[in-house]
């Protein structure tokens, strides 16, 4: 933040125009210029930075492999989560009917937000200045990335699969509990294993989420 009260700084670079930073910052709902185009551009950006990391992180992965660990990176979830740890949304310039809906809280607008923030910094620095900084924000996402053969399976899946490559029974999921008002349902599931004997549970609130969870219990347990 300068003297005279610009953001000109921020996540790492110093921008020589801190209008682009104000910019990458600024929601359509807040008027023009906002940070739509530059979501454009950021998005190409950080979808090629992401490749190029992974290609290199990963010389044994196929395509497919890339493909599903891309879209893992890159999703808004993923984004938005950068975003937080970035502390944007307090920064962000804001309508007032965005404000009074919590819009700086909200995925979809955080996630373009980093977007938009990357293109600044590509338009403010250059290629290389951008990646440099902005590759490490996706560090710990790409270390926390199951196996190339993992990636972008749910873990009913992936307990499936790791249960008939050994011939073992498929698991049981079975409903104990289903409560709570309509807006706020809970539903609590049971996976059974007959080998290895193993009874796990999870609660969520659709079925299919609780029964996510259960298998991910399920292959905690395997794994220990």
């Amino acid at each position: 933040m300068r003297s005279d009260g610009v953001l000109n700084a921020f996540a790492g670079h110093e921008f020589a125009e801190p209008a682009l930073l104000r910019q990458a910052l600024t929601h359509r709902s807040a008027g023009s210029p906002h940070n739509e185009r530059l979501e454009f551009l950021g998005d190409a950006l950080v979808s090629q930075f992401v490749a190029e990391v992974l290609y290199r992180c990963w010389p044994g992965a196929d395509e497919g492999a890339l493909t599903r660990a891309r879209a893992e990176l890159v999703r808004e979830s993923a984004l938005a989560g950068i975003a937080r740890t970035l502390d944007i949304g307090p920064k962000l310039v804001l309508g007032p009917g965005e404000m009074k809906t919590g819009g700086h809280r909200r995925d979809s607008i955080l996630a373009d937000a980093v977007e938009a923030l990357v293109a600044a910094i590509y338009l403010d620095a250059g290629f290389d200045a951008c990646r440099a900084a902005v590759l490490p924000w996706f560090e710990p996402l790409l270390a926390a990335l199951p196996a190339p053969n993992k990636v972008g399976k749910d873990a009913k899946t992936r307990l499936q699969e790791w249960l008939q490559g050994r011939q073992h029974p498929l698991p049981v999921y079975a409903l104990l509990h289903e409560g709570g008002e309509d807006h706020a349902r809970v539903f609590r599931i049971r996976c059974t294993l007959a080998t290895p004997a193993l009874c796990t549970e999870g609660e969520g609130s659709s079925r299919r989420a609780a029964e996510q969870q259960a298998a991910e219990a399920a292959l905690k347990e395997i794994e220990a």
